[in-house]
């Protein structure tokens, strides 16, 4: 009766490398995965390691599913064969075939390119073994690229004497930790050497003219590199817009091998048969990712559009990219959930918030913002053209790609490049590097309060918020209806509830309704709403006054997150840039024809809201 077959398991790529040591003995005395104070680690799904628990070894694999060895729960190795295919195979000799062929010469690590000072280190010192140290993360350039440029300052050496050097490709990987790093280099380099003596290099900058063009070809200039542009956002967000323009821009210019990776397009064809299930998502993702990085190896342009909310998976990429030579540019395209809502015109988002769409991103699963894109970009209330433009100024920054129309001016960006070489997005500035235009300084904060027929809720906001300031012509307030009569007085119930709580009766007969207007909603330095019904009407109208429009306890909640010190045009700035999701509980229901109650009932609700924000737009910092 035949055994059933092991489970099999292919490592990561250092992984593999340490297997290969490992397996030839290049690691002595470590023999095994896992032992005590090792870096040489081997780490299984959690079904594997229960099979090991279970006595069942498991079998390690190459990413083509050759078996290679058999790994015991102790982490004991048993060699089945060695990698068959690879450039430069022949160089990747066991410690004791590389002792046995150059006994007797000098041994030396390499781990970049040499430079000339560096080559002159080797002149004069007789017959050479070049152990190139090649495994994931060591080598400065790629493996091959070492070993080419590795195996050119041999030929050059040998042929102007009659001195043997040959090179050895020892895949040596890194682990994170430089003492046990450079421990078990000591230890793999000595096994290699034998009682021989080793020879360090000397440090050495500039590439020796004779190896430039390996250098250039193996690590290109940013504007000669393949190039994988990928944008992820939420659904609705404008990423797959914005992926198209920069196509637009791309194939206008000419001069790059050009692939678009759109979600939709890869998921017709690419990944058809995939669920939307988060595994199947994160694979449609991994399987773009590593299509785009084959593009980006053969020197072309990746323009990838997924919305790829998680993290994990995005580094995945991003070491696809880097593992094929290519350069990752990460654009996040950062338009808040409540505008993505607001432009859904296929109710995505209200099917998954009626929970008829499972695992909805930004709904119910998470998107994890990016903290390492090259570029944030809102584009609430912007043209295609102006969103892109911040784009492709971090993209000419970067050095990459140079696509700026130069006659354009690029000041007064609403979102703006960040990482590590360029300045931080207006989300994530320290408090105090957002000020309002000068010309808003010297002016008291312009309130609009906005509700359905403008005769109940808005007007009750506008004649009542002033009793919530110690100055009340420190702001100044309006108020108008989305579908508002023309020169009406309040409704007399709610004159009723205004007069009970302080408000005065002439205030009260000189109010008169009026409809919103475009012009209101400009001239207005915030607009509070009741509902987010009304909200959504004004940016129907405005959609570029997306920071300054709240429901009135969107607002209030919001201002919780921004410091004390922060008060009138600047508070309305920060409270742009750090909005509280749009809530049930922030909603002030219409009390219109409801009686005194309802009416009471809604005033109370506004007196708690106002209380709040009141103040601190005024910037007293109390509460009444």
């Amino acid at each position: 009766m035949s055994r059933p077959p092991l489970a099999q398991h292919c490592p990561s790529p250092r992984e593999l490398d340490d297997l290969e040591l490992l397996s030839v003995g290049a690691m002595a005395p470590t023999t095994r995965f896992n032992e005590p104070g090792s870096p040489v680690t081997l780490t299984l799904p959690e079904e594997l390691n229960e099979r090991l628990a279970a006595g069942e070894p498991v079998e390690l694999v190459d990413p083509e599913g050759l078996p290679l060895a058999r790994v015991s729960s102790d982490g004991a190795v048993t060699p089945l064969t060695h990698a068959q295919y690879g450039p430069f195979r022949r160089l990747y000799l066991s410690p004791e075939q590389v002792r046995a062929q150059y006994a007797g010469r000098t041994f030396v690590t390499v781990t970049d390119a040499m430079s000339e000072d560096q080559i002159g280190q080797l002149r004069n010192r007789g017959d050479l073994a070049l152990l190139a140290l090649v495994g994931r993360g060591t080598p400065a350039l790629s493996p091959v690229g070492l070993l080419r440029a590795t195996l050119r300052v041999a030929d050059k050496l040998t042929a102007s004497g009659r001195t043997a050097i040959d090179v050895v490709a020892v895949p040596l990987a890194a682990h994170g930790d430089a003492e046990a790093d450079a421990a078990l280099r000591a230890q793999v380099v000595a096994n290699y050497a034998g009682t021989d003596p080793v020879v360090e290099l000397a440090a050495g900058e500039v590439p020796a003219a004779d190896v430039a063009d390996i250098v250039h070809e193996d690590r290109p200039g940013p504007g000669e590199q393949g190039l994988v542009i990928f944008f992820t956002g939420l659904s609705g967000s404008g990423k797959s817009t914005l992926a198209q323009a920069l196509m637009d821009r791309l194939l206008e210019r000419g001069g790059r091998s050009l692939t678009s990776l759109d979600g939709d397009v890869v998921r017709r064809n690419l990944s058809a048969g995939l669920t939307f299930s988060k595994e199947d998502r994160e694979t449609n993702i991994r399987r773009i990712g590593w299509v785009a990085a084959e593009i980006a190896r053969h020197g072309g342009v990746a323009v990838c559009s997924p919305i790829a909310p998680f993290d994990e998976t995005r580094q995945q990429v991003r070491q696809y990219v880097a593992d094929a030579g290519g350069a990752f540019f990460l654009v996040h395209v950062a338009t808040p959930l409540e505008e993505c809502e607001r432009r859904d015109r296929k109710g995505l988002y209200a099917k998954a918030r009626r929970g008829e769409i499972p695992e909805f991103t930004g709904i119910s699963s998470p998107y994890e913002e990016p903290q390492d894109a090259d570029v944030r970009v809102d584009t609430t209330g912007r043209t295609i053209d102006d969103a892109l433009d911040d784009v492709l100024v971090a993209l000419r920054d970067s050095g990459h790609l140079d696509l700026v129309d130069h006659r354009a001016p690029t000041a007064g960006r609403t979102a703006t490049p960040a990482g590590p070489t360029v300045s931080a997005h207006v989300d994530q500035v320290s408090e105090g590097a957002l000020r309002p235009t000068t010309d808003r300084i010297d002016r008291p904060v312009a309130v609009l309060f906005v509700c359905t027929a403008n005769i109940c809720r808005s007007p009750y906001m506008e004649l009542r918020a002033g009793a919530f300031l110690d100055d009340p012509a420190a702001i100044e307030f309006a108020s108008a209806g989305t579908h508002g009569f023309r020169d009406r007085g309040v409704d007399p119930t709610m004159a009723g509830v205004l007069a009970r709580r302080g408000v005065g009766d002439e205030q009260i007969a000189a109010f008169r309704s009026r409809p919103l207007t475009r012009d209101l909603i400009q001239a207005a330095d915030l607009v509070l709403t009741a509902e987010t019904v009304h909200r959504e009407f004004v940016l129907e109208e405005a959609p570029g006054a997306f920071r300054k429009v709240f429901t009135l306890g969107q607002f209030a909640e919001t201002v919780a997150r921004v410091a004390p010190s922060v008060s009138g045009h600047e508070l309305v700035t920060y409270a742009g840039h750090r909005r509280a999701s749009a809530s049930p509980q922030h909603e002030i229901g219409d009390p219109f024809n409801r009686g005194r109650a309802a009416n009471e009932e809604a005033a109370h609700q506004i007196d708690g809201l106002l209380r709040v924000v009141m103040p601190r737009l005024a910037g007293t910092g109390r509460s009444q």
